[in-house]
This record gives structure tokens, sequence and C-alpha cells, in this order.
């Protein structure tokens, strides 16, 4: 098959919304760009343990102990099977993490605020996991097979840490005037690093439309953004609370919620890594690592010792 006939056939099975497979032909721009994505998305699963982690010791009771716990552990999780498929692309683990140590490769710029109360973990669940779900449900769907078939259960799970999150705030809603106040703190704090979750506008967008065509993303930054706003401002009726969005309006022309401003200002400084712990975010994981590394080899010599002891039993 010459080089046409591959890319006719990609092409063909992207139309009838056919899973590209890791041993078939593609383009060497749908490799690279998957890998960016799929390993930033690793990253920000990793370096997304962080701000709740800090707060395992210290939630308000056992049960919630057990519950941030799982969900920590559950990242840990995503960020493997993540790892994983990106490898099916043919790049390794380790280049992976040490572009993530380097500052080279990125992640989600909202693992780079401080959670300062237990009413955070409470807002993450809940906005920034809430957020995840909707950009990550499409991809479920997504032409490459390995990264689809991974996010089927990342979500299934994002799903119970938005509800853990709720059910943080609404207990706190429904608490004393300071556990109120704490509550809608959080909020105001979380809601627009949560809504710029979804990366910059679409005219601004370098990568979105081409992710788009390949049918790797289902739908735009700034559709995605539009449904998060729409699920909020409905979901926090329940709650009692407000917005801190004092444009956000129904428009009953467009079926749509109007919300104001988003200051892109804040979040590109963020991105290009100024934000409150970048520099501890990222300094954090990489003395993970390197405290780790005698984990790692004892694994490794251990899978030698095993492999070993396997091939003298073959060959008796």
């Amino acid at each position: 098959m010459d080089a046409n006939q591959a890319e006719n056939l990609f092409e063909s099975k992207l139309a009838k919304n056919e899973m590209i497979e890791p041993k078939d032909w593609m383009p060497e721009n749908y490799r690279k760009h998957l890998i960016r994505q799929i390993s930033q998305h690793a990253h920000s699963e990793i370096v997304g343990m962080l701000p709740e982690g800090n707060w395992i010791t210290r939630a308000p009771s056992l049960r919630a102990k057990l519950v941030l716990l799982a969900k920590v552990q559950d990242e840990g999780g995503h960020g493997l099977y993540l790892y994983a498929a990106a490898e099916t692309l043919g790049t390794g683990r380790a280049q992976m993490i040490d572009d993530l140590h380097s500052g080279k490769a990125k992640y989600s710029s909202i693992f780079n605020y401080p959670t300062i109360s237990w009413a955070d973990m409470g807002a993450i669940g809940w906005l920034v996991d809430g957020a995840a779900i909707l950009n990550q449900i499409p991809l479920c769907r997504c032409s490459y097979g390995p990264y689809a078939r991974a996010m089927v259960r990342i979500c299934k799970e994002e799903s119970f840490h938005q509800r853990q999150g709720f059910d943080i705030l609404l207990a706190l809603a429904n608490g004393s005037p300071e556990q109120r106040a704490m509550a809608q703190d959080a909020i105001n704090r979380w809601y627009w690093p949560a809504v710029m979750m979804f990366g910059p506008s679409d005219d601004a967008s370098t990568n979105s439309a081409q992710s788009m065509k390949w049918k790797i993303k289902r739908f735009s930054n700034d559709e995605l953004r539009q449904r998060f706003v729409d699920m909020i401002a409905e979901q926090i009726k329940v709650l009692g609370l407000v917005v801190p969005d004092p444009e956000l309006r129904w428009n009953e022309e467009r079926g749509h919620y109007d919300f104001g401003p988003i200051d892109w200002d804040e979040f590109w400084n963020v991105v290009n890594g100024n934000g409150p712990c970048n520099r501890q975010r990222l300094r954090t994981r990489v003395e993970a690592h390197e405290e780790g590394e005698w984990v790692r080899e004892a694994a490794s010599v251990y899978a030698d010792k095993k492999r070993s002891r396997e091939n003298q039993t073959k060959a008796a």
C-alpha cells in the first residue's frame, strides 16, 4: 500500500467514524497531536492529585478521608491509563515525564491554584471535575481507539468525583453561617478558573479546528464552555448560593445563559508558568519522582529476577 492509499484509508475510517488503532497508518501530525494532548491529559491527572492530597489528613471525618483518598487514587489511575495510551503512539513514558519536569510539556492550568479550605475540595469536585466531564465524555468517541477506551472508565469515575464535590458543598451550604460563607468563598475562587479550563476562545485556539477535523475533539472550546455555564447556573440553585458573575443572565432567544468576560490575561499568565502555585506544583512533582527512584529500581530488579527464574524453569 503506497502513501496515498494509506492516507485515503485513514480518511475513510474517519468519515465512517471508525477508530484508528496503534498499528494503523496515520499522518505524523495526527500522531504528534495525540501525543501532546494525551500526555498533557495524563500530566494533569497526576499533578491534579496534589491540591487534594494536601487535604486527606485534614478532612473533617473518617468518611471524608476515605472518599477523598479514593478520589486521589482514581486520579493516579487515570494518569496511568493515559500514559499507557500515549505509549501506543511510540513515545516513552520516561520521555513524557521528563518533558513535564523540564516545563516543556503543559498540564491543566486549573491545578496551579491553592486549596485553602475544606470547601475547596467541594468546589474542585463540582466545578473542576464537572468541567472535565463535559470535556471528556466526547473523548469516549475520539477517533484514536486506545484514548477513547481509556476515557470510558475515566468518565465513570469523574462522575463520582463531581457528585462527591457537590455533596461537600451541599453539606456546607446547609450548615452554619460560617460554613455557608466558606462554600461561597470557594465557589468565588474556583468558578472562573473552571470556566477557563476549556481553553482559549475558538478564534484564539491554534489546535481546536484541526483536532475536530481529525475527530479527536467533537465540540469546540466555546461550545463546551457554554454547556458548563448553563449546567452550573442551574445546579447552583440547589445549593442556594451565587455564581460569581454579575452578568450571568438567561437569554431566551439563544436558549442559553449569557455570561461576563473572561480574564484571558490571567489565563495566559497561569498557562505560561506564573500562576499562584506553578513552581510549587512542579517542584513537588520533581521531588516526588526523584525520591521514588529507589522504588522504580527495586521493581525493575525484581522483574528481572522473576523473568530469569521463569526462563530457567522453562529451560529445565
